[in-house]
């Protein structure tokens, strides 16, 4: 800890575990909006939190959460808080100060303002005097409240709440948790916004007049769905819009409407479907924009006023505002989709320039060209690709377009099976031929994720895809092993010393095996003799020794394509050796061994390749699924963990073990906050363990030690810091786990 830092820290009282570990970082932030007076009262604050006694978790949330609570409001604020936390304690609100103190900034992001948030207190002391039991539920579902009304609305919905069970307390709970049907009733009275229902029939004629269409439409409740966040969007069943839209801005919620439906009837009239496996992830990205601006300008050619409405709902982006060290891929692609559709931006980039013209140098010689989408958003990541792209925290602010939907309609998703079958995805533009033959296909599995800002689990969130990895040539892994003889032979002789060295005989049983003899022979001269013979007669065999089951998760992700410094090889190539190396070790020890490996693609599409089953000898076919590995895309790890822990969970062995390879931290291009995915990979951890699967990591990542313990636990990882090693070091590392 830093000089100044630590005088700071000797002035806070409290000493509860883990306050060291963020006290630095906390403080930073706090001096970034608080003035010598402030500090002094936000650590009195942390002191105040800490006496209470009611959890070592609570003094944390106050240290990191109020320097953000401060920002949006002011410094008065921290003994106000400090104040009701003592006072939720005094009056015994069970479980209350965690999810007060946990929510407390994102409701002062959403307020902004200090005299409003000092509201919102006053309403929780309410709460506690009238209606107590439903304080905690209220409290967990602050953030999601405040995104759906204003101030004055959560009044009004807490006031009814109260009003109404102030004579039923057993209810409160129900009501403040949004799991009764008035609670849900209530909150769509205090939405205010165009209604789909009080706008359907003119919705109707808009897109009759302008489109000649007569597509269903879908509603969809943004107040309750709150897991998926949806999006409009249009696929088989109609177009989906959200049933209620607030004005924005001088735009009415009407004219928002219109909007979305005129673009998505755009995409319907104009767009032919391409097949995404073609393309890569950020090329998908930079395709999307181009093909969204070629819609656009058709329509806007039939409809001039279109380009008015769509200009005062897209954002505009400042230039140089993606800071350093994120990915900016999103925020350089809207402000060139900004700049396509009004010929009177003010960007003066050389490089959005050059695109510009390309864009309306195509348009004007063809609009309807199909390829246009494709060729110039190939070509501009080409040209404009930088590694920070890559990044796991991508710059969303800005970017965001409301009035265009998720382009599900633009893509059709091809999956091969071992018979080579072809089929369309949910996300795909094409009805699935109805003569395919969909025998052998594996159907997607959703897995929830766990929300740390929500604290609580957002179900069915993540698609994984799950398949047989292609073959390659088996004889490249041959040659790999080749290469590591004098390696096979040290692994050899330590396989020979943890081999069970005989069956174990269990005697006395009703049922086994084979017949006792022994046994049997004196239960028959007992029945001579006259006494009472002992009917056990029959034995069985056990394995003496091992009774485990392993499976090696690779991480397959862009990353590992990379070839460290002072290293002839790849990642990738370092852990086909690696795999194949405990293959052939595991396979004389006979233990059965599955290797899978997993990337993503967002939440909707997390891979995973079978390379070799339990059941399924070492030998030429996994060998040859080995050496096809292939590594692209992302990390999230917490649905490859739960997907591979299905499988283990189902063993009948007493030891269960899988073994992560991993060069580092849980990431996702749709996720911006890198603590969201590590925190729901620690949680899928802990799933796993209360199934009676262990976890180890196996990091290649020389900065692993920042985050690997809070994932896996402390005794659960090992950091390989030279990874030209890591073929050595993963079998015998095995053994010693499973010695």
């Amino acid at each position: 800890m830093e000089p100044e830092a630590q005088i700071w820290r000797d002035r806070l009282n409290c000493s509860v575990s883990k306050v060291d570990a963020i006290f630095e970082d906390a403080l930073a932030r706090a001096q970034e909006v608080m003035d010598e007076d402030a500090l002094y009262a936000w650590l009195a604050g942390t002191d105040v939190v800490c006496g209470l006694g009611r959890g070592i978790e609570l003094p944390l949330y106050y240290l990191d959460e109020m320097p953000e609570v401060v920002k949006h409001s002011d410094a008065a604020i921290l003994p106000e808080v400090a104040d009701l936390c003592a006072y939720l304690s005094k009056e015994a609100v069970r479980g209350s100060i965690g999810p007060f103190l946990g929510t407390l900034a994102q409701v002062a992001r959403r307020l902004d303002n200090a005299d409003l948030l000092r509201i919102w207190l006053r309403m929780i002391r309410k709460m506690v005097t009238e209606a107590k039991d439903g304080t905690t539920p209220l409290l967990a579902r602050a953030p999601y409240l405040f995104s759906q009304l204003s101030l004055p609305g959560v009044q009004a919905w807490v006031d009814y709440g109260i009003r109404v069970y102030r004579d039923y307390q057993h209810r409160l709970p129900d009501y403040f948790s949004l799991q009764s049907a008035d609670s849900k009733a209530m909150l769509v009275k205090q939405r205010s916004g165009t209604l789909f229902m009080d706008a359907e029939r003119q919705l109707y004629m808009f897109q009759r007049a302008f489109f000649d269409s007569d597509t269903d439409f879908r509603p969809y409740s943004e107040a309750f769905e709150t897991a998926r966040k949806p999006k409009p969007h249009y696929d088989q069943l109609g177009l989906h819009i959200p049933d209620v839209y607030e004005d924005l801005g001088t735009v009415s919620g009407m004219e928002r409407y219109y909007a979305v439906i005129a673009h998505m009837l755009a995409h319907k009239r104009w767009t032919t479907p391409l097949l995404a496996d073609n393309f890569s992830v950020f090329q998908h990205i930079a395709i999307e924009i181009f093909e969204d601006a070629r819609v656009e300008h058709l329509a806007m050619l039939q409809y001039p006023g279109l380009r008015k409405l769509w200009t005062s709902l897209h954002p505009i982006p400042k230039p140089g505002s993606c800071p350093q060290g994120w990915s900016c891929i999103r925020h350089k692609l809207a402000m060139l989709s900004y700049a396509m559709l009004n010929p009177e931006h003010r960007y003066t980039d050389p490089a959005l320039m050059e695109y510009v013209a390309l864009f309306r140098e195509r348009v004007a010689a063809d609009p309807h060209d199909p390829k246009l989408a494709v060729d110039l958003g190939v070509q501009w990541l080409a040209k404009n690709y930088v590694h920070d792209f890559r990044k796991p925290n991508v710059w969303f602010e800005d970017t965001e377009v409301s009035y265009r939907d998720d382009n599900r309609y633009l893509w059709m998703f091809l999956e091969e099976a071992e018979e080579e079958d072809d089929f369309h995805s949910d996300h795909g533009a094409q009805q699935r031929k109805e003569d395919e033959d969909d025998d052998g296909l594996l159907p997607p599995r959703f897995y929830p994720e766990w929300d740390y800002q929500l604290q609580s689990y957002r179900p069915d969130w993540v698609t994984v895809f799950e398949s047989l990895q292609e073959q390659g040539n088996a004889a490249e892994i041959d040659k790999l092993l080749e290469k590591h003889q004098r390696l096979l032979k040290q692994l050899k002789a330590i396989v020979d010393l943890l081999k069970p060295q005989q069956r174990k005989r269990v005697r006395y049983q009703n049922e086994g095996d084979d017949l006792d003899i022994d046994v049997a022979i004196r239960a028959a001269i007992d029945y001579r003799i006259g006494s009472t013979p002992d009917t056990r007669i029959m034995q069985s065999h056990v394995k003496d020794g091992r009774d485990i089951a392993v499976m090696l998760l690779l991480d397959l992700s862009e990353s590992i394509n990379d070839v460290p410094a002072g290293s002839e090889s790849s990642i990738l190539q370092l852990s086909q050796e690696a795999a194949a190396l405990l293959a052939t070790s595991v396979e004389s020890l006979g233990d059965p061994l599955a290797i899978g490996g997993f990337s993503s693609n967002t939440r909707n599409e997390v891979s995973f390749s079978h390379f070799k089953g339990f059941k399924e000898p070492w030998g030429d076919a996994p060998k040859a699924r080995l050496a096809a590995m292939k590594a692209g895309y992302s990390t999230r790890m917490g649905a490859a963990l739960r997907h591979a822990g299905a499988y283990l969970a189902n063993r009948a062995e007493e030891k269960r073990l899988l073994l992560v390879l991993t060069d580092g931290a849980p990431h996702d291009i749709d996720v911006a906050d890198p603590k969201y995915l590590q925190d729901d990979t620690h949680i899928a951890v802990g799933e796993l363990a209360s199934k009676g699967v262990t976890t180890y990591c196996i990091s290649l990542d020389p900065h692993a030690d920042d985050y690997v313990a809070d994932i896996f636990g402390r005794n659960n990882f090992a950091v390989i810091d030279r990874i030209e090693s890591l073929p050595e070091k993963l079998p015998k590392l095995f053994m010693s786990l499973t010695r």
